[in-house]
């Protein structure tokens, strides 16, 4: 494995979104704090969009991980697979909740259970926040269940607030006219942009540095320059590219990342296109047998 090989303590670019890898970049440092400001003013509904590979499970956990820190204060509820019935909606948060009900429940009394569980919470001074990921999977049906559901209040405070993480799918059905309450229901807003040049380095220096790496720089300007063209700027596949141009550099027994090294990982890569001049297919001069031996047997460790 390349850890030895290149002083790592752990692989820096896992797909795993662990927090301990979270950097406070522009697009995160916004998103984080919006999320913050608008959850301590207990703001109705939250929207959070970012194309695939953006980071958005990340935010959230990081945002969870705040807040369970704050138990005194907070109450959290997280649905990572939100394709659901509404029933199967209710359900799903009444677990979040550990509120104990039969499957086959009724409608009323489920939701009054929830209601009472929400109140009891709230008397207390919890404030109740329900993460929904993959928000953009919900059927019509269950969005809208799940605005009915935030109908829930006192006279004085919602019971629950909700944030939704999603693809920009999402905004595609908010904006059919049946939709049309829920989306006015979202206070607030913010999508996260991919990556620039700037950050696409900052990155991969944090994630190296996080991982225990502490030599010279790893990857070259023109390593990192060709990164970003390849990647457009999304994380998951700047940690896809950087984790097989690790291996390829592995293979050939090489110590710093060049731009041969990134060309390998990303012509290995499916849905990565690179126009050019001077393109060599992967797996091709990669250090001989052993380059090609390294990278497809460690890779189909890391990612199948």
């Amino acid at each position: 494995m390349y850890l030895q090989h290149f002083g790592l303590r752990e692989l820096p670019f896992s797909l795993t979104p662990n927090t301990q890898f979270f950097l406070n970049m522009a697009s995160y440092h916004k998103g984080y704090n919006m999320l913050m400001v608008s959850l301590a003013n207990a703001e109705g509904f939250i929207k959070i969009v970012g194309e695939v590979g953006t980071g958005k499970t990340m935010l959230c956990r990081k945002v969870l991980n705040t807040l369970e820190e704050d138990k005194g204060n907070f109450i959290t509820a997280y649905i990572p697979n939100p394709v659901l019935s509404p029933k199967g909606l209710f359900l799903a948060f009444a677990e979040e909740l550990n509120l104990e009900v039969a499957q086959d429940v009724g409608h009323h009394r489920l939701l009054k259970a929830i209601t009472e569980k929400l109140v009891d919470y709230s008397a207390n001074g919890k404030q109740v926040v329900l993460f929904i990921d993959e928000a953009h999977a919900m059927p019509e049906q269950t969005l809208e269940a799940l605005r009915l559901l935030t109908n829930i209040e006192t006279e004085e405070v919602k019971l629950f607030q909700v944030v939704l993480f999603a693809q920009p799918e999402l905004d595609i059905s908010l904006a059919k006219p049946s939709l049309r309450q829920l989306r006015q229901r979202i206070t607030f807003s913010f999508v996260i942009e991919p990556l620039d040049r700037d950050g696409i380095e900052r990155y991969v220096v944090h994630r190296l540095a996080t991982a225990g790496y502490n030599g010279p720089f790893l990857f070259s300007k023109p390593a990192l320059d060709f990164l970003f063209r390849a990647s457009d700027g999304i994380p998951r596949v700047v940690n896809i590219l950087c984790h097989k141009a690790l291996m390829v550099a592995f293979g050939r027994g090489e110590r710093a990342i060049q731009v041969d090294h990134v060309r390998h990982a990303a012509d290995d890569t499916e849905g990565v296109e690179i126009s050019g001049a001077n393109y060599v297919p992967a797996l091709i001069a990669v250090g001989g047998v052993a380059g090609g031996a390294a990278l497809v047997f460690y890779l189909g460790q890391f990612y199948l």
